[in-house]
């Protein structure tokens, strides 16, 4: 694994990765600022009609108010992390192809992801995550746990589209496609790392996918 982290962390350091992120990042952040700038008032009755209703504490006068407001900023915050993955479930074919034939010219791609399934997958993975967080919400006001919580919440936005995203590029084999699959939790958390610092976050899709690249042809490199 650490081989896979330092070959990843050179990769998305490269000004071909870094091209690619800065353009989904910052396209997916000024989206989100522009709908949210022309519907805040909607947008932020929504988050405490949604607060009030939390069980057992969302009577409480001053979580109306201060966790109103950090729902109204996560929330966002998330949105943001699930556009970027979308996009760069999208869009980063071609980028994941010139990697590999970099760093192991001998194993060419085997096959190309279905559009409509990684839409799907990225989508299903943002919905889950969001109504997650949304139902667990008090949850990260708990020091450590939801930290933890958070990381694996993000994790799930990497995990099942880099899977299938990278996946189809390079295995064909279902059985060693599932044996994988199991592996790529850690690399999901790991990845979902840069969601902790803003404007690093826009990193984290792409790292994740990285990751997942050199775990697979790697391990066929053995």
């Amino acid at each position: 694994m650490q081989k896979v982290i330092t070959k990843s962390l050179s990769d998305i350091l490269s000004p071909m990765v870094l091209s690619f992120i800065l353009k989904v990042g910052l396209g997916s952040i000024f989206l989100w600022i522009i709908i949210l700038w022309f519907s805040w008032d909607l947008y932020e009755g929504m988050i405490a009609a949604y607060i009030q209703k939390i069980p057992f504490v969302g009577g409480w006068e001053w979580f109306q108010s201060s966790g109103a407001a950090l729902a109204a900023v996560v929330v966002g915050y998330m949105l943001i992390i699930i556009t970027v993955s979308i996009l760069t479930s999208l869009f980063s074919e071609p980028l994941l192809i010139k990697l590999a034939q970099k760093h192991y010219p001998g194993q060419p791609a085997v096959g190309t992801p279905s559009v409509t399934t990684s839409v799907y997958l990225s989508i299903k993975a943002g919905i889950v995550s969001l109504l997650l967080f949304l139902f667990t919400f008090p949850l990260i006001f708990v020091p450590i746990l939801g930290q933890v919580w958070m990381l694996w919440l993000w994790s799930i936005l990497i995990k099942e589209p880099n899977t299938y995203d990278v996946g189809a590029l390079f295995i064909t084999d279902k059985q060693v496609l599932n044996m994988q699959k199991q592996k790529a939790w850690l690399t999901a958390m790991i990845a979902s790392l840069f969601n902790y610092i803003p404007l690093l976050n826009i990193f984290a899709p792409l790292f994740g996918q990285i990751m997942f690249l050199h775990q697979i042809l790697g391990r066929k490199e053995k």
